[in-house]
């Protein structure tokens, strides 16, 4: 490595294998990092082993030795624990998700081979294949752990990856349409990632996959996905055809390739393209901006923006707190507020598509009886998926005079089905 202080980070936190890539300010582009140093092998499998021996835990490759080889006690699907709640047992031992996660991603960062990497990292990005509330509540409680903050921490699925990964190459492998084939052994799926460039900020769409699945005979499995090719291409002008996963070979795929590459066609095959396009993504956000006139319309995009009416300075005004067009786990907000004379929070909400804003109103029952102006509120918002927004409310009471009730109110809400 080149770098040693401000790292930009990307992990490809996968199923049964993971990866890692640091960025070359140099280069200006991610470099994937061996599991040994000299090898060419950037694979590391996803799983933690307790060493009975010293009660620490090892990862990857050194996990697999010591549950085979030494008696360890092997935490195997580290993927499926990060969707858990609550306790883990692994060799007697009950650990959360979160310590879990911390110390599988304390292990791969040590990988870069450098001390106390941890407080030299400017950004962490983490692909998954999906994500949900649980999982982005593990991945920053193991991040805020490890000492890297949430404002340091991206989490992105695999989708948001490719448009990161595809965006930051050269422009001309991406200025028209671009193909993906992603294969899971004999299964593979096909996208397309295409732009309308008559918006500003220009929209960029991921297609609905079509997937098929191929023969086991190898003679037969480059008719089918040739056949495929032809169906899910069509005669739309591509850029680029991106190709991952296991299940691809050229040694099978002679007369698919060829078709691949008609009219010119660039084609690209490999297997580091989520932690390449997770550590672009790092280096775009706080580095380089130049997708700023471009905007992912993610399936797990915010649609609309959320804010209040309130006295601020003393003059009436609106307060944001929600932005649309972020990802719904990047989407949260707290603010402290006093209340004037009501009972009750309205939130104002304006959606993507909707001509009018909506006055969307919380009631707080059971609030206690005081003087106006001297109750203060704790309102905290919180997205739990693409549609859901938890909003809670607490009593923080004013001053010694009237302290906090210690009572709490929370509401999840669907901005776009509520009305007026």
């Amino acid at each position: 490595m080149n770098e040693t202080r401000d790292l930009i980070i990307g992990i490809d936190f996968g199923k049964e294998y993971s990866q890692i890539c640091y960025y070359d300010r140099k280069a200006e582009e991610p470099r994937s990092l061996p599991v040994k140093v000299g090898s060419s092998q950037f694979e590391m499998p996803t799983c933690l082993c307790l060493r009975p021996d010293r009660k620490t835990y090892c990862a990857g490759l050194e996990a697999e030795y010591f549950a085979r080889e030494k008696g360890g006690f092997l935490a195997g699907n580290l993927y499926e624990i990060s969707a858990q709640n609550g306790p883990v047992a692994v060799g007697g031992e009950k650990k959360e998700a979160w310590e879990l996660l911390a110390h599988y991603l304390h292990e791969m960062l040590k990988l870069t081979g450098i001390a106390e990497v941890e407080k030299n990292i400017r950004s962490l990005s983490i692909a998954m294949d999906s994500l949900n509330a649980v999982q982005v509540e593990n991945l920053q409680r193991a991040c805020r752990e490890l000492g890297i903050p949430e404002e340091r921490t991206i989490l992105l699925d695999y989708e948001e990856s490719f448009y990161y990964y595809v965006m930051t190459q050269k422009i001309e492998t991406w200025n028209r349409s671009v193909g993906w084939y992603s294969f899971e052994q004999q299964k593979v799926s096909f996208r397309r990632m295409s732009m309308n460039s008559g918006t500003r900020p220009v929209l960029v769409h991921l297609e609905e996959p079509v997937t098929t699945t191929l023969s086991a005979k190898v003679e037969e499995r480059d008719a089918e996905f040739y056949t495929f090719i032809k169906n899910t291409l069509g005669k739309e002008l591509y850029s680029s055809i991106q190709i991952n996963g296991e299940g691809f070979d050229q040694e099978w795929a002679q007369k698919s390739v060829k078709l691949l590459c008609y009219q010119r066609r660039k084609v690209f095959y490999g297997n580091n393209l989520f932690a390449r396009g997770a550590c672009s993504a790092g280096a775009e956000r706080v580095i380089n901006h130049d997708l700023k006139d471009y905007r992912y319309m993610s399936s797990s995009l915010v649609l609309s923006d959320v804010g209040m009416e309130l006295r601020v300075m003393g003059a009436p005004a609106y307060y944001p707190l929600i932005e649309s067009g972020r990802n719904w786990y990047e989407s949260n907000a707290y603010v402290e507020l006093i209340l004037d004379g009501t009972k009750e929070l309205v939130f104002i909400v304006d959606t993507m598509g909707e001509a009018k804003k909506k006055r969307i109103a919380m009631a707080l029952p059971g609030l206690p009886e005081r003087p106006e102006r001297t109750t203060r509120l704790g309102v905290n918002l919180q997205y739990t998926s693409q549609d859901e927004c938890r909003v809670t409310v607490k009593d923080l009471g004013f001053g010694e005079m009237f302290p906090s009730s210690g009572k709490e109110w929370t509401e999840t809400t669907r901005w776009q089905e509520e009305t007026k």
